[in-house]
């Protein structure tokens, strides 16, 4: 791709079809949304959605000890994780600044698969070989592979009815598509971006259309496909960290807000300090400060009064002076448009009440909470 070229999916045709409103979303021409982005976060709440996610990227690594090698460049301890179980992980530089976090399964003892961000994909393929062990080979598999995600309480129903019940894999369980009438082949895993049950679809460009005729006409339950703007917002209210806003290392346009460590965000299903991982000794440093009541944390925002929604750059107050800055916000659809925000804040509690900066005349009133918002 030279500069300046915009990337179509497999799937673009399908979206204009389907009235999606297009936009350059990272270089990839995706829709925003096909009804409203209301109406569509709504339903995958309530029914399902189906998305298209092949900007995002799809790595092989295999290698006789390739669990022990990603122990090394990861923060989570991927020796643990047993063949056909997913898990989450960032990768952090040195100085344990994160560059990218990444969900991967385990596919057998010398196999795992990977989903780097879309916008990571040569960083983390330079990333990895400059750390590659002895024996580990990676495969870029991207431009191959198409990624549908359905996602809400109904599409285990539609999973079943257009691939089988066997294809319906558990919460973070990932396994090969097995034989289906439509003819499908891949790799399907348990796994999402909007805190809601759910799969990841990983197949080849030429099938992708079928796929996503077969779940949107025949697939039943209220599905409808969804754009980019829902997949904010849903991934929002459950608290989950958007790669190149809510972290961004320096080297990627980062700044001292969003330059951060593992221990910073508060996540802890991607982090085990039992092994030994680069840029460790920061993470060590962060939790010792936490566990002193200190240090800088990843927290939530949830509007109390009337005003602008909180948006990414908004300062926030705590008695009139600054305690971080807002990293991702907007309307919360499923708690009727309440404002809610996710920042990095000191000196702060969960309950406390502080101010978000929402424009120069006038500060918004919120509570600080712990994500998830629902």
């Amino acid at each position: 791709m030279s500069e300046g070229d915009l990337v179509r999916t497999a799937l673009y045709d399908a979206h204009v079809e389907r009235g999606g409103n297009i936009v350059d979303f990272h270089g990839f021409e995706l829709p925003i949304w096909y009804t409203s982005m209301m109406d569509e976060h709504l339903n995958t709440r309530e029914n399902a959605g189906l998305f298209d996610v092949s900007h995002m990227g799809f790595f092989r690594f295999s290698g006789s000890k390739v669990r022990e090698w990603l122990d090394g460049v990861g923060t989570q301890k991927a020796s643990l994780i047993n063949p056909g179980r997913c898990a989450y992980t960032h990768f952090l530089d040195k100085d344990g600044i994160i560059i990218d976090d990444m969900i991967f399964c385990v596919v057998s003892e010398t196999e795992i698969l990977g989903v780097p961000n879309a916008s990571m994909i040569d960083h983390m393929w330079d990333h990895f070989h400059a750390h590659i062990g002895d024996g580990i080979s990676i495969e870029n598999l991207s431009d191959q592979t198409s990624i549908l995600a359905l996602q809400g309480p109904e599409s285990p129903h539609i999973l079943g009815e257009i691939l089988g019940e066997e294809n319906v894999v558990r919460h973070f369980h990932g396994r090969a598509i097995t034989e289906n009438p439509l003819g499908i082949t891949g790799w399907i895993q348990g796994t999402g971006y909007t805190g809601e049950r759910g799969f990841e679809i990983f197949v080849p460009n030429e099938q992708v259309k079928t796929l996503w005729d077969a779940l949107l006409d025949d697939g039943g339950h209220g599905i409808s496909p969804v754009g980019l703007g829902a997949r904010d917002t849903l991934r929002m209210e459950k608290g989950f960290l958007l790669s190149g806003q809510d972290f961004c290392h320096p080297d990627l346009g980062g700044t001292e807000e969003t330059s951060h460590d593992s221990a910073e965000t508060f996540v802890p299903f991607g982090l085990n300090m039992d092994h030994d991982f680069i840029g460790k000794s920061r993470v060590a440093a962060t939790k010792a400060q936490h566990l002193d009541g200190g240090g800088i944390k990843w927290l939530g925002l949830k509007a109390t009064g009337k005003g602008p929604f909180p948006r990414m750059g908004h300062a926030v107050l705590k008695d009139g002076v600054q305690i971080g800055t807002i990293t991702s916000g907007g309307p919360s659809p499923s708690l009727g448009k309440v404002g809610i925000g996710l920042a990095y804040l000191e000196g702060v509690e969960v309950g406390e009440e502080v101010e978000i900066a929402v424009n120069p005349r006038r500060n918004l009133p919120a509570v600080v909470v712990r994500p998830p918002f629902i």
